[in-house]
């Protein structure tokens, strides 16, 4: 029973030189093969902590630089950039300007060519809302804007002209000196031309749509400004078949 495989001093024979040969083995170290892919995944490990070491120095980099021109663009007014283009612009102008001197050709037939009729157009139709009627602000500005008006319609003769300088000499441009009062007789064509520009004006004036007085004494049928509103256009278009029937709301007539 004692020298059996399965007796229990057999088996502890042979636990014993599982156990040795594992003693044994863990003295003679790693293999060679299971040290180099330690060594490798160590390596690698090292490589992915450097490049998230550089990555993070970067972006802590490129933060402060952007922290810097943000507060430097704080600083600057708030049309700088503006400025800047059009300064960029004038720079560009004038570079174009000495190659064309240089050349030997102009600048503004250059320039010109450059221009596609689309461009050319749109500003045609600006410089036709040059003078835009942005409506009444006050009377100044108002009277400011037919000053202009008038201005602008004005032909000088410079025939007429001509000859007054010749009548009158030095007289004609007075100074705080000269005494020219009631001495200007003016020229029949000139009082037609006032007269004419004073009706056209009158006639203008004529289509202005002004605001309508209240009337005190008018019915109030409506609750607010907007239906009083459409009260007048509903008057307007159906006053004069509401009419009788209305009439007889009023004397209490109606069927």
């Amino acid at each position: 029973w004692a020298g059996s495989p399965n007796s229990l001093p057999g088996r502890l024979a042979e636990c014993g030189s599982f156990q040795s040969s594992e003693e044994e083995e863990e003295e003679a170290g790693p293999s060679p093969a299971a040290a180099a892919a330690a060594e490798q995944r160590r390596e690698e490990r090292l490589r992915r902590f450097r490049e998230l070491h550089m990555k993070r120095y970067e972006a802590c980099k490129l933060n402060s630089q952007e922290v810097v021109e943000e507060d430097k663009r704080l600083k600057l007014p708030p049309n700088w950039e503006a400025k800047k283009a059009r300064l960029e612009w004038e720079l560009q102008v004038q570079e174009k300007k000495k190659e064309c001197a240089a050349r030997g050709e102009d600048y503004e037939r250059v320039k010109l060519l450059e221009i596609s009729a689309e461009d050319a157009e749109r500003w045609e139709r600006k410089k036709k809302r040059k003078n835009p009627d942005l409506g009444f602000s006050d009377y100044a500005a108002a009277q400011l804007r037919q000053y202009q008006r008038l201005t602008r319609q004005i032909k000088p003769d410079l025939e007429q002209y001509e000859k007054l300088k010749e009548q009158y000499g030095e007289a004609l441009y007075p100074t705080s000196d000269s005494l020219l009062h009631g001495t200007h007789v003016p020229s029949k064509e000139g009082v037609d031309r006032m007269v004419a520009d004073l009706e056209k004006q009158i006639e203008k004036r004529e289509k202005y749509s002004r605001r309508r007085p209240y009337n005190d004494d008018a019915d109030i049928d409506y609750i607010n400004e907007r239906n009083a509103k459409f009260n007048q256009k509903a008057e307007r278009f159906y006053g004069k078949y509401t009419a009788e029937i209305k009439q007889n709301l009023e004397r209490g007539t109606a069927v």
